[in-house]
């Protein structure tokens, strides 16, 4: 029997959009039917994701988000909000990283990794948050009432990783955030589950697999092999579906089985 899920209807904010996995992200919510707002700081990039969304047929919006400033924040909710309508789903994927060992993180270091992974993540989850809670509780229009959000956190939240620490740690709080939210605002049915991805080959990290150090970090996966970008896909859209109504507070592995 065939089966498909369908979010048309449905309006997804996407951050961290301009690349990467948010790129990838924002394209398979299109393709799954939803109207998607493209979010991060480059918005040239936002451009082009728009435009390659748009020649497929799909419905991409455009707006500028720096999460570690709070009025940006609010600001592109506001502005998404207004142009396209109500957030039923939202990609908290923003994320940055350093790579040095414990010894040598600086204030500077920590605060970066600190101030986008965590700061930045819960802020935003919180200000799409009160918008659905409002209209699950009738005090805001929209047709939809709960909604989904899926924080990116990694498999460096689940297992303790050499030269990224900081990282590790703010991807941990990621992990322990979405079980907090999950359980505040699940009975509005406002769904929150995160996905830690392992390894995956992406336009920031493609030269890194071909030397030596990459090729020896790969030997040392379980299956000798990283992922790619659509590998989480279906992951993405089963979250992001209302056939995920019984699916709150789940931290799922896409990582191939490494944490294991």
């Amino acid at each position: 029997m065939a089966y498909s899920l369908d979010l048309s209807g449905r309006i997804a904010l996407v951050t961290g959009a301009s690349s990467g996995l948010g790129a990838q992200f924002a394209k398979t919510l299109s393709r799954a039917g939803a109207a998607v707002v493209l979010a991060s700081r480059r918005i040239e990039k936002l451009k082009e994701l728009r435009a390659e969304i748009e020649a497929e047929g799909g419905d991409a919006h455009v707006v500028a988000l720096d999460v570690t400033d709070l009025d940006s924040i609010k600001s592109a909710v506001a502005h998404a909000e207004t142009e396209v309508g109500s957030i039923d789903i939202l990609v908290n994927n923003s994320g940055v990283s350093t790579t040095q060992r414990v010894q040598d993180v600086t204030e500077d270091d920590f605060d970066f990794i600190f101030n986008t992974n965590v700061k930045g993540s819960f802020f935003v989850a919180q200000e799409v948050g009160k918008r659905m809670l409002a209209r699950a509780k009738g005090s805001a229009p929209g047709s939809f009432t709960g909604g989904r959000i899926i924080n990116i956190a990694s498999v460096a939240g689940l297992k303790v990783l050499p030269q990224i620490g900081a990282y590790c740690m703010s991807k941990a709080a990621v992990v322990q955030m979405t079980k907090v939210l999950a359980m505040e605002w699940g009975r509005f049915g406002i769904n929150v589950n995160a996905i830690c991805p392992g390894y995956i080959d992406t336009e920031i990290n493609h030269h890194h697999w071909g030397t030596e150090q990459g090729q020896k970090l790969v030997n040392m996966l379980p299956r000798k092999r990283v992922g790619h970008p659509q590998d989480l896909d279906a992951l993405l859209v089963m979250l992001a579906s209302g056939e995920s109504g019984f699916i709150n507070g789940a931290i799922v592995a896409a990582d191939d089985g490494f944490a294991l």
